[in-house]
């Protein structure tokens, strides 16, 4: 009695789990779904958990992956808007975004097909932005001239406007470039032109030093010439009123020259005991011969 309702429950347990497997299907966080009924897409299911579907053949349940899928476009050579080749690589980060819109477009390559077909609208957008540029947006000895973030956000928009319009049920997370080369017949020709824009910007750099030198050397000299004109004036100045106190005093030295004499040497010894100085001197020697005429009674005794 005991083995038959062991049986009985393990045949349950079974039943159970068979009608599940019939009936439930699991999508996982890293995956999103589409739920087909006699092969349309009917449910679109982006969130994770236990779901319930009709078995096979009436339901049937695709799972994608939708983390983020690398893709490298091919090394190719493309032409710039002045004509000068260039081998662009282009690097693309994308993921499914819309199950059911994703299933009818790629029902048999999926994940494969999908990237032929997006590597193939790279390669159009590629060609086409690069087409509109120069090449002096990609190769520049003047970094502000290079147009890596602009060229990569034409690119990523053109790639994203076709997915969106033929509803793919996909979505660009990132593109950018991988690689730049120039091709052997055109490096001489770019390297000689950077060359010759580097000489163009020392010429500019040189031109403005020298004329800012002239400017400062100009400002200086017309500095220099109102200084030298304003200690003229005041030279002139000064002459002049000496000469005035001069021409006060004249007639007086004229009427007693010994006594202008007498006044000139006091004042060349005054001017030589300024500096509170020990003077050592002959005094049979001008000025210093007025010390002869003192009287002797004025020397005291020692």
């Amino acid at each position: 009695m005991k083995r038959n309702v062991t049986t009985i429950i393990i045949g349950a347990v079974l039943v159970v789990i068979f009608v599940l497997l019939l009936f439930t299907f699991q999508v996982r966080r890293t995956e999103i779904a589409v739920v087909t009924t006699f092969g349309k897409p009917v449910r679109n299911i982006d969130e994770p958990g236990l779901y319930l579907k009709w078995p096979w053949p009436i339901q049937h349940v695709y799972k994608f992956d939708n983390r983020i899928q690398n893709l490298d476009d091919k090394f190719n050579e493309t032409l710039t808007a002045d004509s000068n080749p260039l081998i662009v690589t282009v690097y693309v980060g994308w993921r499914i975004s819309d199950a059911k819109a994703f299933y009818p477009k790629f029902p048999g390559g999926g994940v494969a097909n999908a990237e032929r077909m997006l590597e193939e609208m790279v390669r159009n957008a590629k060609n086409a932005v690069v087409g509109s540029n120069t090449l002096s947006s990609f190769v520049n000895a003047d970094p502000s001239q290079l147009k890596f973030g602009e060229i990569e956000n034409d690119m990523f928009n053109m790639v994203q406007s076709d997915l969106d319009k033929n509803n793919y049920g996909m979505n660009l997370e990132f593109l950018g470039l991988k690689k730049i080369e120039l091709p052997q017949s055109v490096t001489q020709a770019v390297f000689d032109r950077m060359k010759a824009n580097r000489q163009e910007i020392i010429s500019h750099l040189q031109s403005q030093g020298t004329a800012e030198a002239m400017t400062i050397r100009s400002a200086a000299d017309s500095a220099a010439a109102k200084t030298i004109a304003d200690a003229t004036a005041e030279a002139i100045r000064i002459r002049a009123e000496g000469e005035a106190e001069a021409a006060k005093t004249l007639p007086t030295f004229e009427q007693n020259p010994e006594l202008a004499n007498f006044l000139f040497r006091i004042d060349a010894i005054t001017k030589s005991l300024n500096q509170k100085s020990t003077l050592i001197f002959d005094e049979r020697t001008p000025p210093f011969d007025l010390f002869q005429e003192l009287p002797t009674n004025s020397v005291p005794n020692p």
